[in-house]
């Protein structure tokens, strides 16, 4: 499986030859300004929830693309309202298989109005059964005691986890959830993007070391193979 890093919380997974774009922020990143989004190929675009800095461009994304976008019942109505039709609905608790690969929605505790100031649903996280590997998305949120749930459905390869503080959680409570969720590698996301998310990156791969589980930072437009 390949990892690929768009910046902020927006990546791809790729495996057997389906491409997942998550979160797609890329054109309104200030700290993006070398990656063309017309270039950008997927299969399925999943949203975490419905804050402007993971949905930005996703509508023209979807329609140049075709992806179908997985989301919240309340994006799904909002992006249906603006011309993007190939969307699947989910919530919470709830699972599909789609045969390229299985989701199951997991509590995110954040928050999700969306641009226009409607209500975006319930914010998630995301179980990913894609190829070989299992990958935990745990979209923007706080550490919370659901975490625990997740080897209970799931033996995670991967977590990518948010570190960059003020909206999310920080690096140390991204390596408690780790420990929650009973993996040994993160990919760390949601960070330096804005003032309010600058971290101090040795600071950070300095944390997770005493829970021995390894913190890769990712460089944009970079990838990853897991």
């Amino acid at each position: 499986m390949k990892f690929h890093y768009y910046g902020h919380s927006c990546f791809s997974l790729t495996a057997n030859n389906k491409t997942l774009l998550f979160d797609p922020f890329i054109s309104d990143n200030p700290k993006v300004n070398t990656i063309d989004i017309e270039n950008i190929q997927c299969d399925y675009i999943l949203l975490s929830h419905g804050h402007a800095d993971h949905i930005a461009d996703c509508q023209s994304i979807a329609k140049r693309t075709g992806a179908k976008v997985v989301c919240a019942w309340e994006i799904h109505e909002w992006l249906n309202k603006k011309g993007i039709e190939n969307t699947h609905p989910m919530n919470t608790g709830g699972s599909w298989d789609f045969g390229d690969f299985k989701v199951k929605c997991v509590v995110a505790q954040h928050s999700s109005g969306l641009p226009d100031g409607s209500y975006g649903g319930s914010p998630m996280g995301f179980i990913i059964w894609l190829g070989d590997q299992t990958i935990y998305f745990a979209g923007d949120t706080a550490l919370t005691m659901d975490m625990e749930l997740i080897p209970r459905w799931a033996t995670i390869d991967y977590a990518i986890l948010p570190i960059g503080d003020n909206f999310t959680m920080d690096a140390r409570d991204a390596a408690m959830a780790a420990d929650m969720v009973e993996t040994k590698h993160v990919i760390g996301v949601h960070f330096d993007t804005f003032g309010f998310i600058e971290i101090n990156q040795n600071d950070a791969l300095e944390t997770f070391k005493p829970f021995g589980v390894k913190l890769t930072i990712p460089e944009i437009d970079k990838s990853i193979d897991l």
